[in-house]
């Protein structure tokens, strides 16, 4: 009876181990196809269990740690490639979760998809140390250990790119919409004749080739007609380089022809029938600038 006991006992283990061996293994590379459809990580500049930014180097330490094991890892506050403005759903997101312990200091990586779905959480890592940086430092590593068997390679994933677009062809619609009001706007401004008590005083703008030029309401600067601006095509638009070579502005498509908006500036630029104008409002004045551009 007790030889009995015994051999039941020793299958049980065999059969316990075996289970967490493939549960690891399926897990790992469950985690793997998930994380290979993403193809950046943004770690955040604070940790919630901490003061101040980037204390200790922890987040810094992070993103470098996501780098050595083949992420490209950026900090939230970094300015981002133009695919992952465009596209937010090309990036996880990271954090580090600090666990209870009395003697330890225990660290683990929770990773997110643009979801806030949890697709990945790393190991413990512990320290004994009791110098918080250095304690810090060894748990995250300890932690950031689970990467070794991710073995993570980008490989784009239309379904989460398609999501992504989505999500900007919605944004993209809300701004053609208000761009449409804001020139339709525009254009009843120009054709309702003011009275004479509602006229402004007039605005002389000096102008290259020392030129005076009088308009109401808005400011017109003239580019130097050598300032030539040459258009060249980029994801969503084009971005606008004069011959230095430098980038001027970048600009993206609308659903309206010849109309575009100006990343980074609250403006637009369109066509009239012989002239590129960018429009925009400084100190509550509307302003408007005649550019020179080669398509």
């Amino acid at each position: 009876m007790y030889i009995y006991s015994q051999l039941k006992a020793m299958i049980m283990l065999k059969k316990v181990t075996l289970f967490l061996f493939f549960f690891s293994f399926f897990t790992s590379n469950f985690a793997q196809s998930s994380l290979n459809d993403y193809k950046y990580v943004i770690v955040p500049d604070k940790y919630d269990f901490l003061d101040q930014v980037d204390q200790y180097q922890l987040n810094s330490l992070t993103k470098f740690l996501f780098n050595k094991y083949g992420f490209q890892a950026l900090i939230e506050n970094e300015v981002f490639p133009d695919d992952l403005i465009g596209n937010s759903c090309l990036a996880l997101k990271s954090n580090v979760i600090k666990e209870s312990g009395m003697f330890k200091t225990k660290l683990k990586i929770e990773i997110k998809n643009c979801k806030g779905e949890v697709l990945y959480i790393s190991r413990l890592g512990e320290s004994r140390e009791k110098m918080l940086k250095v304690a810090f430092n060894l748990a995250l590593r300890e932690a950031f250990k689970s990467f070794e068997t991710v073995n993570y390679t980008y490989q784009p994933n239309q379904t989460i790119i398609a999501l992504g677009n989505t999500n900007e062809e919605i944004k993209a619609k809300e701004e053609i919409k208000q761009l449409k009001e804001e020139i339709e706007l525009l254009k009843e401004e120009k054709v309702t004749p003011q009275k004479v008590t509602d006229v402004k005083p007039m605005v002389a703008v000096v102008v290259p080739k020392n030129k005076v030029v009088e308009v109401e309401t808005v400011e017109i600067a003239h580019k130097e007609t050598s300032n030539i601006l040459y258009a060249q095509a980029i994801h969503h638009g084009f971005q606008l380089v004069n011959s230095e070579p430098k980038v001027v502005y970048k600009i993206k498509n609308t659903g309206l022809s010849d109309v575009f908006l100006v990343e980074g500036k609250q403006a637009i630029l369109y066509k009239t029938e012989t002239e590129w104008i960018l429009e925009y409002y400084q100190n509550n004045a509307l302003k408007k600038e005649i550019l020179n551009i080669k398509f």
